[in-house]
């Protein structure tokens, strides 16, 4: 209980306070609003995870070797890409809560996105050199030493435009937070086509380039995340109400209260991400020990998961800009309302969703793998699998994206790293190893520990948020 009352939301003292019954009019309206801005947010999910996805899709028409030794060095290359996104998320509730309260406040917004530029430069020489020996630490820890080596390899042209995809969401975040998510929308349609004609060429040696395989893919990243930069930075100084808050004024200015501000929120929203990424690329890791076709299976199954889930993400960052103004101008009944909303959308899609990825797996996996090639009978069995029951967990992914990201917009990060360390690391990951080596179920064992786990975040994190939002401090009603 004492936890609950210290979220920085919750400093002054408080009483308790009825919420007024909800109003459907005005419940209909947060909807809209919601939709309005989690529209194009999504649509730039989708874009963003459509990079990894023309590279799935290449990769396995390229080999599944190339597939396998890709989802390895993703693995340890995105522990290191959350790590960086914990001060960019940051930007969003912050300006969110700055804008709440005063809409006129440019120098609070331009210190939120200068400072958290600089919590990523300061940490990006260790992240950088801990990707350069990713297929190192991957031999260290068993797998295949060819897979591992293909994997090093990809992770360090990967890293060449590491710096980029972190500033990028920081620059994405301030345009979120600002109700202009068209922004990014923009660079990532662009991003996705710039991705899309030079993976082909590089990994497959079309248009006079070198037929590179697995490292024409990671070139082709690198290159992408630097576009999206530069274009996200071309558009912020064009666009009138991007441009007036002046990010970059001032730039070498440090703020230490801001800092720690940005240090405080961004590092629990890091490790909450990455206790639950990581679960997951553990979960890759155990895939090696079964062979090749169960870990390019998990890799297809999990980046369909991964697309559907895009739009509850999206739903789900739009209520924390949503629940952030709302904080910022102590209207704690508008708080509800944004997370309720939230969540009904989010789950009504997902539930469609669960439905069709339960009924048409066998024709999804069709999109990734040749069913027609018996080499592939092992991956397209093991992923039609894995995608059924990934259908299932869906909708426990859901509720506790939009309660994470929900308190994410009270400023409440503590909260939710503990419950999802808690999720997927004391209950997740040893049922996951329980299952698939004690009880030989291979890697069925370890999706139905991913479900399990979100199930108990899920509902861990939905009861913080509803208990959070019953309380009160004089907020206006």
């Amino acid at each position: 209980m004492t936890e609950i009352l210290d979220a920085p939301v919750f400093k002054r003292p408080f009483e308790a306070a009825p919420l007024p019954p909800v109003n459907p009019r005005q419940f209909i309206e947060e909807a809209r609003e919601l939709a309005r801005l989690a529209g194009p947010i999504v649509v730039t999910q989708l874009a963003q995870m459509g990079v990894g996805t023309i590279d799935v899709l290449l990769l396995g028409a390229y080999s599944k070797d190339a597939l396998a030794a890709s989802a390895l060095g993703l693995s340890l290359y995105y522990a290191m890409w959350v790590l960086a996104m914990g001060p960019a998320i940051a930007v969003s509730p912050m300006i969110a809560h700055i804008l709440g309260a005063k809409r006129s406040d440019t120098d609070g917004v331009r210190k939120s996105v200068r400072m958290a530029v600089w919590a990523i430069l300061l940490i990006m020489p260790f992240q950088l050199a801990f990707l350069w020996f990713a297929g190192d630490m991957l031999a260290a820890m068993g797998q295949p030493p060819a897979l591992a080596a293909d994997a090093g390899l990809f992770v360090r042209a990967l890293a060449v435009g590491f710096v980029f995809t972190a500033l990028f969401n920081v620059l994405r975040g301030y345009a979120t937070s600002l109700s202009r998510p068209n922004a990014p929308l923009i660079v990532m349609g662009l991003m996705i086509v710039f991705n899309a004609v030079l993976a082909y060429a590089l990994i497959f040696g079309h248009f006079g380039a070198p037929r590179l395989g697995l490292l024409g893919a990671g070139i082709a990243s690198a290159s992408s995340f630097a576009f999206s930069f530069f274009a996200m930075l071309a558009i912020i100084f064009l666009t009138p109400d991007l441009a007036f808050y002046r990010i970059f004024h001032r730039f070498t200015e440090f703020d230490w209260t801001v800092m720690k501000e940005v240090v405080r929120l961004g590092m629990p929203i890091s490790m909450t991400i990455i206790f639950e990424a990581m679960f997951f690329n553990a979960g890759t890791m155990i895939m090696g020990y079964f062979g090749t076709d169960s870990v390019a299976a998990h890799q297809v199954a999990l980046n369909v998961v991964a697309l559907c889930f895009m739009v509850p993400l999206g739903i789900a960052t739009a209520a924390t800009v949503r629940i952030g103004l709302a904080a910022g101008a102590e209207d704690r009944p508008r708080i509800r309302r944004a997370g309720l909303a939230a969540m009904g959308m989010s789950l009504s899609f997902m539930a469609l969703m669960g439905v069709v990825l339960f009924v048409f797996a066998p024709h999804i996996i069709g999109f990734y793998i040749d069913r027609h090639d018996p080499k592939n009978a092992g991956v397209i069995a093991n992923a039609i699998l894995f995608l059924r029951i990934g259908a299932a967990f869906q909708i426990f992914d859901t509720m506790q994206v939009v309660a994470s990201l929900s308190l994410r917009g009270l400023k409440d990060a503590n909260g939710p790293m503990w419950i999802a360390g808690g999720s997927y690391w004391l209950i997740g990951f040893p049922l996951a190893l329980l299952l698939a080596f004690h009880f030989e179920m291979q890697g069925a064992g370890v999706w139905i520990a991913f479900v399990i786990s979100l199930a108990v975040a899920a509902l861990a994190m939905s009861w913080r948020f509803v208990r959070l939002s019953d309380m009160a401090h004089n907020w206006r009603n």
